[in-house]
């Protein structure tokens, strides 16, 4: 069973309270403002700040730009 679009609708990151986006995969909610990732476990969004990635997160090394030392 999927997130129902009602329940999206009222949903707000904790943080800044903006909107959040169904990421397509359905493995999480998206903050549109500041980005943090918060996970849906067993269809159920999991809203917690601390359960919660950043874009920053989840980029693996290589995708990392080169840093000039």
């Amino acid at each position: 069973m999927a997130i129902s679009q009602d329940l999206l609708e009222i949903l707000a990151c904790p943080v800044c309270k903006a909107k959040v986006e169904l990421k397509p995969d359905g493995s999480g909610l998206k903050c549109v403002e500041c980005k943090r990732l918060y996970p849906v476990r067993d269809d159920i969004p999991v809203m917690l700040v601390d359960e919660a990635t950043t874009e920053d997160d989840n980029v693996s090394e290589d995708e990392q730009p080169a840093r000039n030392s």
